[in-house]
């Protein structure tokens, strides 16, 4: 009897964990704080605290043949975050991006926080790749930080520091960008007017994904999977023929991919490899990169006011990272500050899905710099 007594004791968490597993849940417990108590993303923050307080207190289960391994395989094989595309795809209205195309300069231009952090990377002395699935994070998308460390050979080093760096500045997207926006603008730019947005016919909804697909794809095959996947959804809710399967990508599919990709991150987060100081250059490069590309997103909307004589709110151009639709309903805010009867939502929506095509092609950019299929 005292044998077994014994033997039962050695299995307790209380047992076989140190310090450093408990200073992980305790990190967990922040990041359910913030998921609900302050709204802060919860369909992404929940289940992604909730793995890293299981893999805290039992490390098997994400070790093979535990439970949460064979939802981490899925995301190693870039399975869950083209998914992810395809519901976002289907979710999203591409109307304000097709009626004013100049949008694409702004999605563009918060990229250069994902270049600008890369460089920084390697001069930190990170490998070019570790750089590459690092700056991605700029993006403020979660799914293509996840594709790319993957693709890029970092999952079993790497993967759960970006991804939850990645998650968190995308659930922290109200609180960070704000300062910046307001910091580069005047009081005379942020109370600019932008004219209502032209009606988009639906064949132009229909040829979009279609001649999108076509021109990135055959540009960077390595863009593929995501770019493909959210124009495939896209497809779904713009045809008007398969409303099932829009509603199934949208809604059930979209959130089961979401707990899988979600509990399968958060459990990449065990103490051992998170708790070390690459984490923390990882978290402040993300930091990083997200606050450059919303840097540059405002500062070429400012050019792009001052080109087109006063019609363009340098606000949008924060939305061109890719936290759709985040990101837009940020600048709509900040913009209602000044003035609540200006309504710049539908045309910061038009950067923001710009930015999520912008991001994909930074992953798929770095993919084939190398050699990466």
């Amino acid at each position: 009897m005292k044998e077994i007594i014994i033997n039962l004791a050695s299995q307790t968490g209380f047992a076989t964990l140190d310090w450093k597993n408990y200073i992980m849940i305790l990190v967990a417990f922040v990041f359910m704080y913030l998921a609900i108590a302050k709204g802060f993303e919860p369909l992404l923050l929940v289940p992604i605290s909730f793995g890293m307080f299981l893999v805290n207190m039992f490390p098997g289960i994400i070790e093979e043949g535990g439970l949460l391994h064979y939802f981490y395989m899925l995301d190693e094989w870039s399975i869950l975050p083209s998914l992810i595309f395809m519901g976002v795809g289907a979710m999203t209205d591409f109307g304000p991006l097709i009626a004013y195309p100049p949008s694409f300069i702004l999605g563009a231009a918060a990229q250069f926080g994902i270049y600008g952090a890369y460089f920084l990377a390697i001069a930190l002395g990170f490998t070019g790749k570790e750089a590459a699935a690092i700056s991605i994070i700029g993006g403020a998308d979660g799914p293509t930080s996840i594709f790319l460390a993957g693709k890029l050979g970092m999952g079993d080093t790497l993967l759960g520091p970006i991804a939850v760096a990645a998650y968190s500045y995308m659930s922290l997207v109200p609180v960070i960008q704000p300062p910046f926006m307001k910091l580069f603008t005047t009081k005379k730019e942020r109370l600019v007017r932008m004219p209502q947005l032209r009606k988009v016919t639906k064949l132009e909804k229909i040829i979009f994904p279609i001649v999108v697909t076509l021109v990135v794809v055959m540009i960077l095959p390595t863009t593929a999977p995501l770019v493909g996947m959210l124009m495939l959804g896209n497809l779904f809710r713009e045809s008007g023929v398969v409303k099932q399967l829009t509603e199934t990508a949208s809604n059930a599919m979209m959130y089961i991919v979401v707990i899988m990709l979600g509990t399968s991150v958060g459990a990449t987060t065990s103490a051992e490899a998170f708790l070390q100081v690459s984490t923390l250059k990882i978290v402040l490069l993300g930091l990083i990169a997200f606050s450059l590309g919303t840097t540059a997103g405002v500062l070429f909307g400012k050019l792009m006011c001052l080109v087109t004589k006063g019609k363009v709110n340098p606000l949008i151009g924060s939305a061109g990272v890719s936290a759709v639709p985040m990101a837009a309903r940020v600048s709509q805010k900040v913009a209602a500050e000044y003035d609540p009867t200006n309504f710049l939502l539908m045309n910061a929506m038009g950067p923001n899905v710009a930015g999520v095509i912008g991001t994909a092609v930074a992953a798929g950019t770095f993919m084939a710099i190398f050699n990466v299929h």
